[in-house]
């Protein structure tokens, strides 16, 4: 009797390993994707990309927010209101990726330039103060002199938060007592 058991048992695993395994199935219709086709009138496999199709996370009608230019023109304000929450953000990633050769406070004597790399130029000077805010980003995203471009690693909304930093140096290295509000004057000079 277990002898008929283990026979009728073998062979129900026999019948179900089979009754799923047909050649048609292994060998399914398929088109490779740059290969002909005579499914189709244009003889291609591949279907054309739709017009005006937009691969996911590169819609970037904005060509001022994305490319620091309008036409071949740098652009000249800031594409977002700079608030104070820009300002931190523009300062952490200052911080991580500029302060090494640009130094703390723009002057161009970060660490790697002590160490024997090329000085920048500091953000002081008047060239540089006098640069449309698109020349910040635009040397950000595409490099300039020894700088390699950082459009790979920081993602537009820094690079203007950068900018808009550098703009923060800049006025700050050349504030005076005057440039300050009266109500905050007092606080600056503190108790007598």
């Amino acid at each position: 009797m277990k002898l008929h058991c283990v026979n009728a048992s073998i062979g129900i695993v026999i019948l179900v390993m089979f009754t799923a395994c047909r050649r048609d199935m292994f060998n399914q219709p398929r088109s490779k994707p740059l290969g002909e086709s005579d499914f189709f009138l244009d003889g291609a496999s591949s279907r054309p990309i739709p017009p005006h199709t937009v691969a996911r996370g590169f819609l970037d009608e904005d060509e001022a927010y994305y490319e620091g230019m309008i036409g071949t023109n740098l652009v000249t304000e800031f594409p977002f209101a700079v608030t104070r929450r820009v300002l931190e953000r523009g300062r952490e990633r200052f911080d991580i990726y500029c302060a090494v050769c640009h130094g703390p406070t723009g002057e161009g004597n970060g660490m790697i330039v002590q160490r024997g790399f090329p000085a920048p130029p500091s953000y002081h000077i008047d060239r540089l103060r006098q640069a449309p805010a698109g020349h910040f980003f635009d040397v950000i995203t595409r490099g300039y002199g020894v700088m390699y471009p950082y459009a790979s690693r920081v993602e537009p909304a820094d690079r203007w938060a950068i900018a808009a930093y550098i703009r923060a140096l800049q006025m700050s290295h050349h504030a005076t007592l005057a440039d300050v509000p009266a109500g905050q004057l007092a606080k600056l000079e503190g108790p007598p």
